[in-house]
């Protein structure tokens, strides 16, 4: 009825499952497996229920072992193989004795139909429904237990191996509930990462259960593992790697120094890789606040197209000779992918192109500040120049690197002239009235004002990225301050950044209501569809004004403002109003600015800078010239993104006002369906060179897709692909553990300690208010700065200290943390927290 442990022959029966199957396997090569045996499927299927009991109560592993406790495992036919570990979706039962295990038998097999497996298997496109075989195992009263991995998963690098590992049973380390020591082996040594280790889980004394124990004081900053321990466990990841022609994941024990596997399986994120396919790591860091949720496809053709001809010609502007830009033209062609409908930056494009340029890996550290990007992908090959050649290179590029700093006002000014004037001329063009040839012959204009006229904002980019770097080196390096932050308090109070502007203007026109009774109760009274008639009637003249004057400025700053497929307040002005609406309910007339929380936070860092260099002329001078720079390029950078989502709010308009034509026509289906199509599927349409001239049954495909997409959960924030991206590639891999528990850290933008209930927000248009709640969200771009104020404070789970939500934040002097991984799955609406906007610090302090 059962198949023992040790039934070598039955390591290719499919219906013991995955599992048993790989632990079989282990003990044909004679590794240290604790005693099991497993229930087959078919029996679990066929076999009443106190038959099953009664072969467990007289088994020979359970009569030999009355007062053990055994763990009950899943092993379902297609776990733990090639592109599907099912790793946590079924139950395990831990510390289960002799009278109980009937119970945990049916509890693990009941999990094999929950949500969770029935949505995993429907991402990973397996049958809907497998039967499970269920194993028993001894319980190993564990010394140590970890996880250790043969390549390294994030990565993918084959020459590493990855172990993390805790004291006593591994329950507090699958679950994340406790800190690992965690270590990466490599050819050349050991890379340790020790941890305090405070807590450890381990079996009762009258093994009536498992509780979570304090370490003894002595070993909480000892390493769990010792060196020889580390090359036993490698020994065994090189030869199970031999042995099933993959790099494994192994569930390890040591008890009474005796290595014990619990189980092994491939590393379903690395699937087939092979040394001759390309590695990409992808990630969407900061490209989140740009681009959020899913993106259409007329978008994605777009903004590829403009990354690649904005960064050859940053290349070019920073002393890249002309035939190396040629001769990379792949590197920019791909600086961006579509993973399920997100948009991701590629890594490996990203850097090459960095590198490019002289000082790398000084610069490589800075981007990965500015986009938030927390691992770094390491080139294999780098380009070199014999060092005559260097040496020139070096000189060419600090010549133009130099000169752009100098005229970069001037840059940034002409741009400011060039593109407001450009946009104006377009804004009394009337679309409607023109043929869509005309159109795509006007897009083509404009498109060539965006690639050929982008310097300045890719100039200051590059230099804010580089200033605030230094900054932050230089305050830690020489200021010495117990605020770790100073470098962001310093940055706080400047009152040149366009994206507070919208904030100003929605209070002033909120204050302009609230003066008249009558005016706050029409506002009040009526839905915002009558409300933006009366504007338009001008009821009240000067509230109509304000308005109008808000939506000719800033009627394209919305939520998913780079979108092309998105909404502006210009095209839906009842939008704003509701949000106007929401600020009059609440009587909000002032934002967190006003408090002058921002400018006391500046002049204490200013009064540190001042301590610090009163007797250093020399550094107190090198550091108020950083500081400035550092100022005016993160300003920049602001005010130029307005400039691009203007820009872009002209392309919408121009491809909006086609899809019309289209419609018109009985092209497509709706006028919007023209979203759903590239730009190139546009264009080769109306020109006579497309393929494919059914529109409407190419959109439905393309509609059936990204729908599809809309429903399935977010692909990881940094994921890893081999060879063909779309095959054989897991999107849904991220790091082990990236579901945090207790207390949580992020990155500290704007100080400020504050205790409330949280708001989880996934789109800012699900609420017009916080009223004072802590706003909780995955990532924002500047249409979310209307719902700043309504916030006591704002937690992002996405970001860096240079994303929109950082800067603003600042200037709002609203606390903030950002980069807070794992942070959705730890908060939901209405628990408790306090956090600390200095020091990144968030503690849970209750559960709804």
């Amino acid at each position: 009825m059962f198949i023992e442990s040790g039934q070598i022959k039955y390591k290719t029966n499919v219906d013991i499952g995955g599992k048993a199957r790989n632990l079989l396997k282990l003990e044909d090569l004679e590794m240290n497996v604790p005693s099991w045996f497993v229930i087959p499927s078919h029996v679990l299927q066929s076999t009443p229920i106190e038959k099953i009991k009664y072969a467990l109560e007289n088994h020979q592993l359970i009569v030999q072992n009355k007062g053990a406790r055994f763990a009950v495992r899943s092993s379902a036919i297609d776990e733990d193989g090639i592109k599907a570990s099912f790793a946590g979706q079924f139950e395990t039962l831990l510390n289960v004795d002799v009278h109980n295990l009937m119970d945990a038998i049916q509890e693990v097999r009941r999990s094999a139909n929950s949500d969770r497996v029935l949505q995993y298997r429907k991402n990973k496109g397996l049958s809907e429904h497998q039967e499970i075989a269920v194993i028993i195992q001894l319980m190993v009263d564990a010394e140590i237990s970890g996880v250790a991995f043969g390549a390294d998963p994030i990565t993918g690098d084959n020459d590493s191996k990855i172990i993390s590992a805790v004291y006593g049973l591994g329950e507090g380390l699958v679950s994340g509930d406790l800190n690992a020591d965690n270590y990466k082996i490599k050819k050349d040594g050991i890379d340790k990462t020790i941890v305090e280790k405070e807590y450890a889980f381990a079996v009762n004394s009258d093994y009536d259960g498992i509780s979570k124990i304090k370490i003894s004081e002595e070993m909480v900053s000892k390493p769990v593992m010792q060196d020889d321990q580390l090359k036993e466990v490698a020994y065994v990841l090189d030869l199970l790697g031999r042995e099933f022609k993959l790099p494994q994941d192994v569930e390890f024990a040591y008890f009474k120094e005796k290595l014990f596997l619990l189980q092994t399986r491939p590393i379903t994120t690395l699937d087939t890789k092979e040394e001759n396919h390309q590695f990409i790591i992808w990630d969407n860091s900061n490209i989140i606040e740009s681009y959020p949720g899913v993106t259409t496809p007329l978008t994605f053709s777009f903004i590829i197209k403009m990354y690649e001809a904005v960064y050859r010609q940053f290349a070019l502007l920073m002393g890249v000779h002309l035939k190396e830009v040629n001769a990379n033209k792949d590197v920019f062609s791909n600086m961006l992918g579509l993973i399920q409908g997100r948009v991701y930056y590629n890594l490996l494009s990203w850097y090459k192109a960095l590198s490019l340029l002289p000082g790398y890996s000084l610069n490589a550290s800075f981007m990965e500040k500015m986009m938030g990007v927390k691992e770094r992908f390491e080139l294999k090959k780098q380009k070199s120049f014999s060092k005559g050649m260097a040496w020139l290179r070096l000189g060419q590029s600090i010549f133009k690197i130099g000169y752009n700093l100098i005229t970069l006002s001037s840059q940034r000014t002409k741009f400011h002239r060039e593109v407001d004037s450009t946009i104006q001329r377009y804004q009394s063009m009337d679309f409607e009235v023109l043929t869509p040839e005309e159109l795509m012959d006007h897009y083509k204009e404009f498109e060539n004002v965006l690639l050929t006229k982008w310097k300045a904002p890719l100039v200051n980019d590059f230099f804010a990225m580089i200033y605030f770097g230094i900054l932050e080196k230089i305050t830690k390096t020489w200021l010495k301050s117990e605020n770790k932050h100073i470098h962001n308090d310093l940055l706080c109070g400047s009152n040149d950044i366009i994206s507070t502007e919208p904030v100003q203007r929605i209070l002033e026109i909120s204050s302009e209501i609230l003066k008249s009774n009558e005016a706050k109760d029409f506002f009040i009274m009526n839905s915002s569809e009558v409300i933006w008639e009366a504007i338009q009637q001008k009821k009240y003249p000067n509230v109509s004004e304000k308005i109008q004057s808000y939506l000719s400025l800033f009627g394209d700053r919305c939520v998913g403002e780079l979108k092309l497929e998105t909404l502006s307040y210009n095209q839906q002005p009842d939008v704003f109003v509701e949000i106007i609406k929401s600020y009059v309910q609440q009587g909000i007339v002032s934002s967190h600015r006003e408090s002058g929380i921002e400018k006391k936070l500046r002049e204490d860092a200013n009064e540190i800078v001042r301590t610090a260099f009163r007797w250093n002329l020399f550094k107190k001078g090198i550091f108020n010239y950083v500081l400035r720079v550092t100022r005016s390029m993160v300003s920049g950078r602001e005010n130029l993104r307005y400039e691009r989502t203007r820009a872009f709010g002209m392309v919408r308009k121009m491809f909006a006002s086609i899809g019309r034509k289209l419609y018109k026509k009985g092209l497509i289906n709706h006028e919007r369906d023209v979203f759903y199509l590239t730009q190139e599927e546009i264009f080769d349409f109306i020109k006579g060179t497309a393929v494919s001239v059914s529109l409407k049954a190419l959109i439905k495909i393309r509609k059936e897709e990204f729908l599809k997409y809309e429903n399935m959960p977010s692909p990881s924030e940094r994921i890893s692909t081999n060879g063909m991206v779309y095959v054989n590639n897991n999107f849904f891999a991220g790091p082990r553990g990236e579901k945090l528990s207790g207390d949580i850290k992020g990155v500290g933008c704007c100080p400020g300690r504050i205790r409330g209930k949280v708001r989880v927000v996934n789109h800012p248009n699900e609420c017009t208010s916080l009223n004072g709640d802590i706003l909780v969200t995955s990532s924002t771009d500047p249409g979310w700065v209307t719902l700043f104020p309504t916030a006591s404070a704002i937690l992002v789970e996405r970001g860096s200290m240079l994303s929109h939500s950082a800067i603003v934040s600042r200037e709002l002097g609203i606390p903030c943390i950002v980069g807070i991984t794992g942070l959705l799955e730890v908060l939901k609406t209405g628990d408790e927290v306090e956090m600390d906007g200095s020091t990144g610090e968030l503690i849970v302090l209750s559960n709804e």
